[in-house]
């Protein structure tokens, strides 16, 4: 019998209004990857903040055995100096210091109060490699994106002695290879003994990695399987999540695609800070009338500085090009100007620029669209709560209240809330930037079906995704982006992953254009 490295026995932890965890029990072995799944608001993530010492004995009932002995974690260090590192969904990285000083913050290279430089960005180098990450250790976190923050994140993890690696939620941010560099690393690991637990909703990535599976469901556990003697795969996990069987990942849609309805031409963009740096070249599109349209591209390809530049130039200097809506020229030179042109963009980042974390759910649905709910200068706060009461059920924000305070929300619930905000605006072009992020199966299914149902009333969407199943099973139409550029233009009924994965990594010449139909020729 395998040595159990961790066991938590008959966690409970209460909110007020809500009970997270319920008697759950879980066990480790030393070496293996454990996942733990379930839907957003399961209480995952809890039980992974109580092991660590994020929440504190004293604030749950339950013990935690480690290697053998009883814990009583008082913060998150106590449990760092055990060896268990935890790697939140949330950054925690400071924007206005670099990689290097980020990962080793609170455990400098020093010496009789001296930080040793020279050995920092030598240590930094090493891990940046491990985690495929090629930046200077010098590099600002501010400079960098959402993706390449969190294998900082993960480096930064790394720089500890691990014995139980704790991750939740590690590539969400990341693209498709990026994503599959962090699990090799993660089997290599367990080839050194280390133990791991990982929080993911990508269900491949638990059949790929995973010994083991315990599904949590509103907030206990359901059950624990072994990957191999159980035979587990997706679809049975997706029943232990959800209660139910799942068997379309993605809703029959039959589209009715009118006219052009947006369209973005000879569109140019330079870096904000990096003035000599183009990330945008060039770039034309086009969306119609209930049109869904994705857009593919690996990490650096320049998709979400295009949807931000476009979205009332939220990035990017010395923008050029020209903007249409329904046929006529539009100037969109702020966000405001956006708005009002019924443009709507739901940001990759939904902690950083998608939520006020600090305000409750009614506050943050009604904040892009308060003339809706104004007369004069007043705001009908009745009013604020019926439209907020509408989305929670409609979109099934898992909340005593939408009194709630947003940053008491589970990630997935965060980004739902994003997406009532800006679905409350009624916008004509809809563009989501990773909309599923951090999302369980179940509630992609349900965004799923809004995408749909506003793309049936003749709105115009445009999906950025780093998961090319999602933009296969989404998308009427689909461009592929690489270094700045659209290199691609491909038709549903001709894409496969094999197909679009080519575009994205085409380095092509200033001008050259590809479509499915030219390709073959």
């Amino acid at each position: 019998m395998s040595e159990i490295i961790l066991e938590m026995r008959n966690i409970t932890k209460e909110f007020p209004g809500v009970k997270a965890l319920e008697n759950v029990n879980l066990k480790i072995k030393k070496g293996e990857i454990h996942a733990l799944a379930g839907e957003n608001g399961a209480g995952k993530s809890t039980l992974m903040k109580v092991l660590s010492g994020v929440y504190p004995h004293g604030t749950y009932s339950g013990d935690i055995l480690f290697q053998n002995e009883v814990c009583q974690f008082k913060d998150i260090k106590q449990s760092e100096e055990l060896g268990i590192v935890i790697i939140h969904q949330e950054l925690a990285l400071i924007p206005d210091l670099s990689i290097e000083e980020n990962i080793f913050l609170g455990n400098e290279n020093a010496k009789k109060g001296i930080i040793d430089w020279n050995e920092t960005t030598i240590k930094t180098q090493k891990l940046l490699m491990k985690v495929g990450l090629i930046e200077s250790p010098k590099t600002l976190i501010t400079d960098i994106g959402v993706g390449k923050q969190q294998l900082v994140e993960i480096a930064k993890a790394l720089s500890k002695r691990v014995k139980l690696l704790i991750l939740d939620e590690p590539t969400a941010a990341l693209n498709e290879d990026d994503s599959e560099n962090l699990l090799e690393l993660l089997l290599e690991f367990k080839k050194q003994g280390i133990s791991a637990i990982i929080i993911t909703h990508k269900l491949n990535e638990i059949k790929k990695v995973a010994d083991s599976v315990t599904i949590l469901r509103d907030g206990q556990t359901i059950e624990t399987l072994d990957m191999v003697k159980d035979k587990v795969d997706e679809d049975r996990i997706i029943k232990g999540m959800v209660g139910r069987d799942l068997t379309n990942r993605f809703p029959k849609r039959n589209p009715e695609i009118g006219e052009i309805i947006f369209e973005v031409k000879n569109w140019n963009v330079f870096h904000p800070t990096h003035s000599d740096r183009k990330v945008i070249d060039d770039v034309n599109i086009h969306i119609r009338k209930g049109e869904i349209v994705g857009i593919a591209g690996l990490m650096g390809a320049g998709r979400t500085e295009l949807a931000m530049s476009i979205f009332g130039r939220s990035f990017g200097k010395k923008i050029s090009g020209q903007l249409y809506k329904d046929e006529k020229e539009i100037q969109l030179n702020n966000v405001t100007q956006a708005i009002n042109n019924g443009i709507a963009y739901v940001t990759e980042d939904r902690k950083g620029n998608g939520l006020i974390l600090m305000d409750d759910i009614k506050q943050n649905i009604s904040l892009a669209s308060l003339k809706k709910i104004t007369k004069g200068r007043v705001i009908n706060e009745n009013q604020e709560v019926i439209e907020a009461q509408k989305f929670r059920e409609k979109m099934k924000i898992k909340t005593p209240s939408v009194f709630q305070k947003t940053g008491n929300l589970s990630g997935g619930n965060q980004q739902k809330v994003v997406l009532s905000k800006w679905i409350f605006s009624e916008p004509d072009i809809l563009i989501l930037d990773e909309p599923t992020r951090g999302i369980d199966v179940g509630a992609k299914f349900e965004i799923y079906t809004i995408i749909n149902q506003l793309a049936n009333e003749g709105k115009g969407v445009l999906i950025i995704s780093s998961e090319l199943p999602e933009i296969l099973g989404m998308c009427d139409r689909i461009y592929a982006m690489s270094e700045g550029r659209i290199t691609g233009e491909i038709n549903r009924e001709e894409a496969t992953q094999e197909y679009v994965m080519k575009y994205m990594t085409k380095s092509k010449a200033r001008g050259e254009y590809s479509n499915a139909a030219s390709d073959r020729e």
